[in-house]
């Protein structure tokens, strides 16, 4: 089993007050998570729709960590350079949004951003050994994308174990997003992957005139996955 990364919470932007993003921004940094997740989709790949490149751009002035942005669209390529351009340090793909993912990674990585790989529940990952090598991080969805709130799908442990043994000792992180609580995180954690996404288990009890709650929230998730990862 190669050595276990450190834990990474990324609280999803999803689940917070839309009319105050500055603020819960900084909120949720200054109580100490390490990335910040926002999920773009379009209505169409999903049946939800969200952010673009504007939000993205406007956010990023009170982001100090990382903009992890992770593209629910289809079609994908023609949206590259905007949400680069817009500040994204991550940019992660679907593998199901579009016909040539190989060149969607290659044109993230052009852009000096992060690639990113994502995986839908009913996605195997035999197809994707020949793309570790152009990956920086593999989202592993564990719910169906398009809302937030849904109950995690634990058949997908099994996918994050497989993704492990696959990727060894390369620098790709393992990205979990769906359903992450304090109950499910040391399930992951322990099956391999290193990057939580949490939206309403950050979120809930807290705002940003109280934002305590959110860093009682994102230890309480970091401290369940890391002691999983202790009894690996």
């Amino acid at each position: 089993m190669p050595q276990a990364r450190a834990i990474k919470i990324a609280p999803s932007i999803l689940a917070s007050d839309f009319a105050n993003f500055g603020a819960e921004c900084r909120a949720i940094e200054d109580q100490g998570c390490d990335w910040v997740h926002v999920d773009v989709m379009d209505g169409h790949f999903v049946p939800n729709i969200t952010f673009g490149p504007a939000t993205c751009a406007a956010i990023r002035p009170h982001i100090k960590t990382v903009m992890d942005v992770h593209l629910m669209i289809a079609p994908v390529d023609p949206y590259i350079d905007a949400f680069a351009q817009a500040g994204a340090d991550v940019i992660t793909a679907h593998l199901e949004a579009g016909p040539h993912i190989h060149r969607t990674l290659q044109a993230i990585r052009a852009t000096g951003a992060k690639a990113g790989l994502a995986l839908n529940p009913g996605s195997g990952i035999d197809s994707i050994a020949h793309l570790l090598d152009l990956t920086d991080l593999i989202c592993v969805m564990t719910v169906n994308p398009g809302f937030g709130g849904q109950k995690f799908i634990h058949s997908q442990l099994d996918k994050i174990r497989a993704l492990r043994a696959m990727i060894g000792d390369r620098p790709i992180h393992i990205q979990v997003d769906g359903g992450v609580t304090v109950e499910t995180a040391p399930l992951v954690s322990a099956a391999g992957a290193d990057v939580l996404v949490a939206g309403s288990a950050v979120f809930k009890g807290g705002s940003v005139d109280h934002p305590a709650a959110y860093g009682d929230n994102i230890a309480a998730i970091r401290a369940a996955a890391v002691a999983a990862q202790r009894n690996i």
